[in-house]
Parts: C-alpha cells; structure tokens; sequence
C-alpha cells in the first residue's frame, strides 16, 4: 500500500492542494503495480512562521522580499 507525505508551507488554496493530490494520485497509480483504493496521499501544512532555511523563516523572507536567506547577522 504506497503512501506519500507531503510537507509544504502554507498558502495554497484548497484547489491548488486537491490538484496536487490528484497528480500524486496519478503518477503512484502510473508507476506501481498497485489498485487506486491503496494509495494514500497525505498533504502536512506548515505554518510559515514555522518553517526556517539558515535561521530564517519563511514569513521572515517573506517580509524581506526574498526566497532564499540571507546571512544571519549576529544581534549585539
């Protein structure tokens, strides 16, 4: 029975998750050798505030303007 976990961030709209789900669906049915009843999808949404590349936060990056982090700078 083939499972798939995935995590993003959120901010997607409902549709956007249902059609990824949908895809998923699609490409495990595609390449196993399994029945659709079988498949399980599970979509993890994380908070943004908890979610940190190089000690920087996604709401953080957000609030710069940028996607990936910049140097952390030490706080004196």
């Amino acid at each position: 029975m083939p499972q798939v976990a995935i995590t993003l961030a959120e901010g997607r709209t409902p549709a956007q998750i249902r059609e990824l789900i949908h895809e998923v669906h699609n490409a495990v049915l595609r390449t196993t050798n399994t029945r659709p009843e079988y498949i399980r999808v599970v979509v993890h949404e994380v908070p943004r505030t908890h979610w940190a590349t190089g000690d920087v936060t996604l709401t953080e990056m957000d609030a710069a303007g940028t996607s990936v982090p910049t140097a952390h700078k030490e706080q004196s």
